[in-house]
Protein backbone atom coordinates (compact mmCIF):
# COMPACT_ATOMS: atom_id res chain seq x y z
CA UNK A 1 0.00 0.00 0.00
CA UNK A 2 1.40 3.40 -0.93
CA UNK A 3 2.35 5.89 1.76
CA UNK A 4 -0.07 8.74 2.52
CA UNK A 5 0.45 11.93 0.57
CA UNK A 6 1.61 14.67 2.99
CA UNK A 7 -0.93 17.42 3.55
CA UNK A 8 -4.07 15.64 2.45
CA UNK A 9 -6.93 15.08 4.83
CA UNK A 10 -7.09 11.28 4.52
CA UNK A 11 -4.52 8.54 3.83
CA UNK A 12 -6.29 7.94 0.51
CA UNK A 13 -6.61 11.44 -0.99
CA UNK A 14 -10.11 12.42 -2.00
CA UNK A 15 -11.87 15.51 -3.22
CA UNK A 16 -11.86 18.02 -0.38
CA UNK A 17 -15.21 19.52 0.58
CA UNK A 18 -16.19 22.47 2.75
CA UNK A 19 -17.28 19.98 5.42
CA UNK A 20 -13.74 18.55 5.56
CA UNK A 21 -12.31 21.99 6.30
CA UNK A 22 -14.98 22.67 8.92
CA UNK A 23 -13.91 19.47 10.69
CA UNK A 24 -10.34 20.79 10.93
CA UNK A 25 -11.44 23.79 13.01
CA UNK A 26 -9.65 23.54 16.33
CA UNK A 27 -7.61 20.55 15.11
CA UNK A 28 -4.91 22.06 12.88
CA UNK A 29 -4.47 25.00 10.49
CA UNK A 30 -4.86 24.42 6.76
CA UNK A 31 -3.50 26.18 3.69
CA UNK A 32 -5.09 28.13 0.86
CA UNK A 33 -3.16 29.56 -2.10
CA UNK A 34 -4.26 31.56 -5.08
CA UNK A 35 -4.12 29.80 -8.45
CA UNK A 36 -4.99 31.17 -11.85
CA UNK A 37 -4.21 28.43 -14.39
CA UNK A 38 -3.93 24.68 -14.88
CA UNK A 39 -0.19 24.49 -14.19
CA UNK A 40 -0.22 26.35 -10.88
CA UNK A 41 -3.35 24.52 -9.74
CA UNK A 42 -1.81 21.14 -10.48
CA UNK A 43 1.44 22.04 -8.70
CA UNK A 44 -0.34 23.26 -5.57
CA UNK A 45 -2.77 20.35 -5.60
CA UNK A 46 0.14 17.90 -5.86
CA UNK A 47 1.76 19.72 -2.92
CA UNK A 48 -1.29 18.96 -0.78
CA UNK A 49 -2.66 22.50 -0.52
CA UNK A 50 -6.22 21.93 0.64
CA UNK A 51 -7.90 24.96 -0.92
CA UNK A 52 -7.20 27.05 -4.02
CA UNK A 53 -8.51 30.58 -4.53
CA UNK A 54 -9.07 31.91 -8.03
CA UNK A 55 -8.67 35.44 -6.78
CA UNK A 56 -9.49 38.67 -8.53
CA UNK A 57 -5.86 39.45 -7.70
CA UNK A 58 -5.36 37.86 -11.12
CA UNK A 59 -6.17 41.34 -12.40
CA UNK A 60 -2.80 42.51 -11.07
CA UNK A 61 -0.47 39.50 -11.11
CA UNK A 62 -1.71 37.75 -14.28
CA UNK A 63 -3.37 40.35 -16.51
CA UNK A 64 -1.36 43.42 -15.56
CA UNK A 65 -4.25 45.68 -14.57
CA UNK A 66 -3.64 48.26 -11.85
CA UNK A 67 -6.74 47.32 -9.83
CA UNK A 68 -8.69 44.19 -8.95
CA UNK A 69 -11.83 46.01 -10.05
CA UNK A 70 -10.77 45.80 -13.72
CA UNK A 71 -11.12 42.04 -14.16
CA UNK A 72 -14.27 40.82 -15.93
CA UNK A 73 -16.61 37.88 -15.47
CA UNK A 74 -15.36 36.41 -18.75
CA UNK A 75 -11.71 36.63 -17.68
CA UNK A 76 -12.44 35.09 -14.27
CA UNK A 77 -14.39 32.31 -15.97
CA UNK A 78 -11.48 31.31 -18.21
CA UNK A 79 -9.00 31.35 -15.32
CA UNK A 80 -11.33 29.51 -12.96
CA UNK A 81 -12.10 26.71 -15.40
CA UNK A 82 -8.37 26.12 -15.94
CA UNK A 83 -7.77 25.92 -12.17
CA UNK A 84 -10.61 23.44 -11.68
CA UNK A 85 -9.13 21.21 -14.39
CA UNK A 86 -5.82 21.18 -12.51
CA UNK A 87 -7.24 20.68 -9.01
CA UNK A 88 -7.83 16.96 -8.58
CA UNK A 89 -8.23 17.13 -4.80
CA UNK A 90 -8.32 20.75 -3.64
CA UNK A 91 -11.47 22.74 -2.94
CA UNK A 92 -11.68 25.64 -5.41
CA UNK A 93 -13.00 29.03 -4.29
CA UNK A 94 -13.53 31.77 -6.88
CA UNK A 95 -13.94 35.52 -6.44
CA UNK A 96 -17.01 37.23 -7.80
CA UNK A 97 -15.69 40.15 -9.87
CA UNK A 98 -16.43 43.75 -8.91
CA UNK A 99 -19.72 44.92 -10.33
CA UNK A 100 -21.34 41.48 -10.54
CA UNK A 101 -23.06 41.30 -7.14
CA UNK A 102 -23.33 44.72 -5.51
CA UNK A 103 -26.58 45.90 -7.11
CA UNK A 104 -29.03 43.35 -5.69
CA UNK A 105 -29.50 39.88 -4.28
CA UNK A 106 -30.91 38.81 -7.64
CA UNK A 107 -27.83 40.07 -9.49
CA UNK A 108 -25.59 38.21 -7.02
CA UNK A 109 -27.39 34.90 -7.52
CA UNK A 110 -27.41 35.23 -11.30
CA UNK A 111 -23.72 36.13 -11.40
CA UNK A 112 -22.66 33.40 -8.99
CA UNK A 113 -24.56 30.65 -10.78
CA UNK A 114 -23.14 31.82 -14.11
CA UNK A 115 -19.60 31.80 -12.68
CA UNK A 116 -19.91 28.36 -11.10
CA UNK A 117 -21.50 26.90 -14.23
CA UNK A 118 -18.70 28.29 -16.40
CA UNK A 119 -15.85 27.14 -14.18
CA UNK A 120 -16.90 24.17 -12.10
CA UNK A 121 -15.59 25.91 -8.96
CA UNK A 122 -17.08 24.88 -5.63
CA UNK A 123 -17.41 28.10 -3.61
CA UNK A 124 -17.96 31.75 -4.53
CA UNK A 125 -16.30 34.55 -2.55
CA UNK A 126 -17.56 38.10 -2.18
CA UNK A 127 -16.34 41.10 -0.22
CA UNK A 128 -18.23 42.84 2.56
CA UNK A 129 -19.82 42.13 5.91
CA UNK A 130 -23.04 43.73 7.16
CA UNK A 131 -23.68 45.36 3.78
CA UNK A 132 -23.43 41.99 1.98
CA UNK A 133 -25.35 39.83 4.46
CA UNK A 134 -28.49 39.72 2.31
CA UNK A 135 -26.39 38.71 -0.72
CA UNK A 136 -24.87 35.82 1.23
CA UNK A 137 -28.29 34.72 2.48
CA UNK A 138 -29.66 34.80 -1.08
CA UNK A 139 -26.75 32.74 -2.39
CA UNK A 140 -27.22 30.18 0.35
CA UNK A 141 -30.96 30.06 -0.38
CA UNK A 142 -30.00 29.28 -3.97
CA UNK A 143 -27.96 26.31 -2.74
CA UNK A 144 -24.46 27.75 -3.20
CA UNK A 145 -21.43 27.57 -0.92
CA UNK A 146 -20.12 31.02 0.05
CA UNK A 147 -16.88 32.47 1.41
CA UNK A 148 -17.19 35.95 2.92
CA UNK A 149 -14.31 38.46 2.98
CA UNK A 150 -14.08 41.15 5.67
CA UNK A 151 -11.48 43.48 7.12
CA UNK A 152 -9.58 45.10 4.27
CA UNK A 153 -11.56 44.49 1.09
CA UNK A 154 -9.46 45.29 -2.03
CA UNK A 155 -12.44 46.02 -4.28
CA UNK A 156 -13.31 48.88 -1.89
CA UNK A 157 -9.77 50.25 -1.57
CA UNK A 158 -10.78 53.76 -2.66
CA UNK A 159 -13.67 53.88 -0.23
CA UNK A 160 -11.37 52.68 2.58
CA UNK A 161 -8.81 55.40 1.87
CA UNK A 162 -6.04 53.09 0.70
CA UNK A 163 -4.34 49.89 1.85
CA UNK A 164 -4.96 50.21 5.58
CA UNK A 165 -5.31 47.73 8.44
CA UNK A 166 -8.95 47.36 9.45
CA UNK A 167 -10.28 46.67 12.94
CA UNK A 168 -8.07 48.87 15.06
CA UNK A 169 -9.56 50.78 18.00
CA UNK A 170 -13.23 51.59 17.28
CA UNK A 171 -12.99 49.58 14.06
CA UNK A 172 -12.87 46.37 16.09
CA UNK A 173 -16.58 46.59 16.83
CA UNK A 174 -17.32 47.09 13.13
CA UNK A 175 -15.34 43.97 12.27
CA UNK A 176 -17.15 41.97 14.95
CA UNK A 177 -20.46 43.17 13.50
CA UNK A 178 -19.36 42.18 10.01
CA UNK A 179 -18.40 38.72 11.22
CA UNK A 180 -21.66 38.23 13.10
CA UNK A 181 -23.59 39.30 9.98
CA UNK A 182 -21.89 36.92 7.55
CA UNK A 183 -22.13 34.00 9.98
CA UNK A 184 -25.85 34.67 10.57
CA UNK A 185 -26.37 34.88 6.79
CA UNK A 186 -24.94 31.39 6.37
CA UNK A 187 -21.40 31.91 5.05
CA UNK A 188 -19.38 28.68 4.96
CA UNK A 189 -16.03 30.37 5.67
CA UNK A 190 -14.67 33.88 6.04
CA UNK A 191 -11.44 35.62 5.03
CA UNK A 192 -9.92 38.25 7.36
CA UNK A 193 -7.52 40.55 5.50
CA UNK A 194 -5.16 43.00 7.23
CA UNK A 195 -6.72 42.68 10.67
CA UNK A 196 -4.84 43.02 13.99
CA UNK A 197 -3.63 39.58 15.07
CA UNK A 198 -5.12 39.79 18.57
CA UNK A 199 -8.56 40.67 17.21
CA UNK A 200 -8.41 37.88 14.62
CA UNK A 201 -7.48 35.38 17.35
CA UNK A 202 -10.32 36.59 19.59
CA UNK A 203 -13.07 36.34 16.97
CA UNK A 204 -11.75 33.08 15.52
CA UNK A 205 -12.05 31.44 18.94
CA UNK A 206 -15.79 32.10 18.99
CA UNK A 207 -16.52 31.72 15.28
CA UNK A 208 -18.42 28.59 14.21
CA UNK A 209 -17.10 28.64 10.64
CA UNK A 210 -13.48 28.45 9.40
CA UNK A 211 -11.57 31.72 9.37
CA UNK A 212 -8.86 32.31 6.77
CA UNK A 213 -6.22 34.92 7.48
CA UNK A 214 -4.11 37.08 5.20
CA UNK A 215 -2.24 39.58 7.29
CA UNK A 216 -4.35 38.53 10.29
CA UNK A 217 -1.82 36.72 12.46
CA UNK A 218 -1.22 33.02 13.22
CA UNK A 219 -4.43 32.13 15.04
CA UNK A 220 -6.97 31.96 12.24
CA UNK A 221 -8.08 28.50 11.15
CA UNK A 222 -6.27 28.80 7.81
CA UNK A 223 -3.87 31.03 5.91
CA UNK A 224 -3.99 32.32 2.35
CA UNK A 225 -1.37 34.07 0.21
CA UNK A 226 -1.11 35.17 -3.40
CA UNK A 227 1.28 32.62 -4.85
CA UNK A 228 3.23 35.25 -6.79
CA UNK A 229 4.11 36.78 -3.40
CA UNK A 230 4.68 33.44 -1.64
CA UNK A 231 7.11 32.25 -4.34
CA UNK A 232 8.54 35.66 -5.39
CA UNK A 233 7.41 35.49 -8.99
CA UNK A 234 8.29 39.17 -9.34
CA UNK A 235 11.63 39.45 -7.48
CA UNK A 236 11.73 43.25 -7.52
CA UNK A 237 8.04 43.73 -6.81
CA UNK A 238 6.52 45.00 -3.60
CA UNK A 239 5.40 42.35 -1.14
CA UNK A 240 3.22 43.23 1.85
CA UNK A 241 4.53 42.93 5.42
CA UNK A 242 2.46 39.82 6.03
CA UNK A 243 4.09 37.81 3.21
CA UNK A 244 6.79 35.22 3.79
CA UNK A 245 8.73 34.12 0.70
CA UNK A 246 9.02 30.35 0.37
CA UNK A 247 10.81 30.22 -2.98
CA UNK A 248 12.40 32.27 -5.76
CA UNK A 249 10.37 31.27 -8.79
CA UNK A 250 10.89 34.54 -10.62
CA UNK A 251 14.68 34.28 -10.41
CA UNK A 252 14.66 30.64 -11.49
CA UNK A 253 12.38 31.38 -14.46
CA UNK A 254 14.47 34.34 -15.58
CA UNK A 255 17.69 32.29 -15.31
CA UNK A 256 16.14 29.43 -17.29
CA UNK A 257 15.01 31.82 -20.04
CA UNK A 258 18.43 33.47 -20.12
CA UNK A 259 20.17 30.10 -20.36
CA UNK A 260 17.89 29.11 -23.23
CA UNK A 261 18.52 32.36 -25.10
CA UNK A 262 22.30 32.10 -24.71
CA UNK A 263 22.32 28.46 -25.85
CA UNK A 264 20.36 29.38 -28.99
CA UNK A 265 22.61 32.35 -29.74
CA UNK A 266 25.75 30.21 -29.33
CA UNK A 267 24.39 27.43 -31.53
CA UNK A 268 24.44 25.03 -28.57
CA UNK A 269 20.75 24.21 -28.80
CA UNK A 270 19.36 22.13 -30.35
CA UNK A 271 22.00 19.42 -30.61
CA UNK A 272 21.81 16.00 -32.28
CA UNK A 273 20.02 14.50 -29.29
CA UNK A 274 17.13 16.94 -29.83
CA UNK A 275 16.74 16.16 -33.53
CA UNK A 276 14.72 13.61 -35.52
CA UNK A 277 16.34 11.46 -38.20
Amino acid sequence: MSAPTPGYLTPSPKKIRVSDLVKLKGQRPWAMLTAYDFASAKAFDDAGVECLLVGDSAANVVLGYDSTTAITMEEMSVLGAAVVRGAEHALVVIDMPFGTYEASDEQAVKSATKLLRATGAHVVKLEGGVRMASRIAALKQAGLAVCAHIGFTPQSVNNLGGFKVQGRDAGADALRADLDAVVAAGADMVVFEMVPAALAAEVTAGCPIPTVGIGAGPDTDAQVLVWHDMAAMYPQGHRPKFVRTFGEVGVALREAAQGYRLAVEAGEFPTAEHCFS
